[in-house]
């Protein structure tokens, strides 16, 4: 009986390891973060989201980008409108918004998602434009 209970315990902690190691795998294939001039590249006829409050993307946004605010309690609902099986481009100020939304996306089935390195204010001290 002994055996047995121990055996179940370990066969459980092991498929609890790889599953855990499935996910974060899942989200090192899915997120790619690139810089200001890969992200420009790549982006180009792409969606791309601004994930900072409506303020913040008023003060100035990456040409062609939608707004759906991070903080929002409805975000993912937002994000759940676009294809999980395409390529999204995500930025928010500084970088830090955008690692966790990538995750969420990624949890939530997205398979390409772009982050862009240290967010707007990198971009702009890369001299890339913005619009408002």
């Amino acid at each position: 009986m002994k055996t047995t209970l121990k055996l179940s315990f370990l066969v459980l902690i092991t498929i609890l390891g790889i599953s855990c190691n499935t996910k974060s795998q899942s989200h090192s294939e899915a997120i790619k973060v690139l810089t200001p001039i890969e992200f420009k590249q790549k982006s180009a006829n792409q969606t791309i989201i601004d994930i900072r409050t409506p303020q913040e993307f008023s003060e100035g946004h990456i040409e062609g980008a939608v707004n759906i605010n991070y903080y929002d309690s409805n975000f993912m609902d937002q994000m759940a409108k676009f294809d999980k099986n395409q390529p999204i481009f995500i930025y928010c100020r500084s970088g830090n918004r955008t690692t966790a939304a990538s995750k969420k996306a990624a949890d939530f089935g997205f398979t390409e998602i772009y982050d862009l390195e240290g967010g707007i204010l990198y971009w702009m001290k890369n001299n890339n434009e913005t619009v408002k």
